[in-house]
């Protein structure tokens, strides 16, 4: 065979992949036929997750591409057979659209928590909300904030129908700029429309997954605790899924759970590791004053559980170069840690490290490095950053999903509840350890919030400390994230409990002699 026939072999055997239509079209052509990512992700044989993610801008391979492109013209086709696009369908008297506080965001528009019946201030500017997000009171877009305005009182009345000409033309971003207040937002040719404020529905009524995956599961045991116990935390992590998804209905930000992830953040060989320093801690106070020193260890409470409160990156993560940090992202970093001159007293914010030189850290210990070099502790030099791969951010992404399993947590300590609380337990643990590179969990891929909500919780462990220290306690020992050794009146600095906000006492020992020289060595 010549070396034409042989590409010519070549080009016959390739196969060109289904073109999919662009990512700002996906989600309207699945909203236009009112079916959710549930239904389509069930389908689709997917996650729910994962149809979230390739609407914003990931692409599918295989098989599953050609299905997913397939309902998609399918979708286009129905929806410009039903409605053509120079065509305004006529509106439902009952559904026209109220007056917005404001232009909103055609992709924000589901996922606003909740309309307000009487406006309230906003968190960020005091001006009149219409809406909440999340529980607070807020504008949807940034230029509605502005001087505080007098509330009214009265229920605000719907505003007349549109003209039909009054529609976005010649866009070709896949989000459109905001129309005027008065008018209704478009996109893709059709009109987004805006539930009336007090029309919503709200979510006292959503299901505790909890409660029923427990109640399930004692009545198949017959009431055995240890049984049921077992088959909880068997299934933690595909119930931890689902409850996120339950969680993250109505949420503000989509979010890419399987995107692509830079060389550092995958392993270096099949049982290795990859290149991100957590800096988990493991330090012991190297000297003690003389004398015999009673010392406390403190148990962290679902310190896990707290750090699933972080700065975590919602898309793919874009590199960057440059001694700069964004506050408004947040991802892994290439830095040179300053050096530690506090080792007798308080352990070094990057954990135990030999090895000298740059290494990359998560979000939360570049801000923990930053905010203790800054004047207010000035306990170090800021840390050199060298290059960067972040995204958009935000912190409160997880909360919903951290509250309902903290509330589920007290309940069952509250009641004596042990099965809850194991299951409880580990569905928050087993969420953090799979959802990187493993095959326990294929819903959600992201390493990088793996290694960042640990980073949180080593971060967390190492405040406890230096509150231990600058309140007057001698800090001992610092262990991994739940585990702080100290002496003095510990009670008068840490509340005493099992809620997430205390700390309970896991060994009491007495170490030292009453000489100085023999004391060194007990630490």
């Amino acid at each position: 065979m010549t070396d034409f026939e042989a590409i010519d072999a070549l080009l016959a055997r390739a196969r060109q992949e289904t073109p999919l239509p662009p990512a700002g079209e996906r989600r309207p052509l699945r909203e236009a036929l009112n079916v959710s990512r549930a239904q389509l992700a069930q389908a689709l044989g997917v996650g729910a997750s994962t149809i979230g993610g390739w609407e914003s801008g990931r692409d599918p391979s295989g098989e599953v591409r050609e299905k997913y492109a397939y309902f998609l013209n399918a979708a286009r086709t129905k929806s410009d057979t039903a409605a053509p696009a120079d065509t305004e369908p006529a509106p439902d008297p009952a559904e026209e659209p109220a007056k917005a506080d404001g232009p909103a965001d055609p992709d924000d528009l589901d996922d606003i928590d909740d309309d307000l019946a009487v406006p309230q201030p906003c968190v960020l500017c005091g001006h009149p909300a219409h809406h909440q997000v999340e529980g607070f009171p807020q504008h949807l877009a940034p230029a509605d904030c502005g001087p505080a305005q007098p509330v009214p009182a009265v229920e605000p009345t719907p505003e007349p129908e549109p003209e039909p000409e009054q529609k976005l033309a010649g866009r070709t971003d896949a989000r459109p700029a905001p129309a005027p207040p008065d008018r209704p937002v478009r996109q893709a040719g059709r009109s987004v429309k805006v539930v009336p404020v007090g029309r919503r529905m709200q979510t006292a009524d959503t299901p505790d997954l909890i409660a029923s995956a427990v109640t399930a599961v004692l009545a198949e045991t017959a009431g055995d605790a240890e049984a049921a116990t077992a088959a909880l935390v068997k299934r933690a992590i595909p119930d931890a899924m689902a409850l996120l998804d339950q969680t993250r209905r109505g949420g503000r930000y989509d979010v890419i759970a399987h995107p692509w992830l830079p060389d550092v953040l995958r392993k270096q060989t099949a049982h290795g590791a990859d290149r991100i320093w957590e800096a988990r801690p493991k330090w012991s106070r190297p000297q003690l004053p003389a004398g015999v020193h009673e010392v406390t260890a403190l148990d962290i409470n679902g310190a896990y559980l707290s750090a699933l409160k972080t700065h975590l990156p919602l898309g793919q993560l874009e590199h960057t170069t440059g001694d700069h940090h964004d506050r408004r992202r947040a991802g892994i970093h290439l830095i040179t840690p300053p050096s530690w001159d506090h080792d007798q007293v308080l352990p070094n914010p990057i954990g135990n490290r030999d090895e000298p030189g740059p290494l990359w850290v998560t979000e939360p210990t570049l801000r923990l490095l930053l905010r203790i070099s800054s004047p207010k502790y000035a306990l170090c030099e800021p840390p050199v950053i060298h290059e960067s791969w972040t995204s958009g951010a935000t912190e409160g992404l997880l909360e919903k999903f951290r509250i309902t399993l903290k509330d589920a947590r007290d309940r069952a300590i509250a009641d004596g509840d042990d099965v809850t609380l194991e299951y409880v337990k580990a569905m928050y643990s087993k969420f953090v350890s799979t959802m990187g590179e493993s095959n326990y969990n294929r819903e959600l891929y992201r390493t990088d919030w793996m290694h960042l909500i640990r980073s949180q919780a080593f971060a967390n462990l190492w405040w406890k400390a230096h509150r231990a220290y600058d309140e007057g306690l001698m800090v001992v020992r610092a262990m991994g994230t739940d585990e702080l050794h100290v002496t003095g009146e510990w009670r008068a600095v840490f509340p005493e409990g099992r809620s997430v906000a205390e700390v309970k006492v896991k060994d009491v020992y007495t170490v030292g002699t009453t000489t100085e020289s023999e004391g060194a060595g007990n630490a």
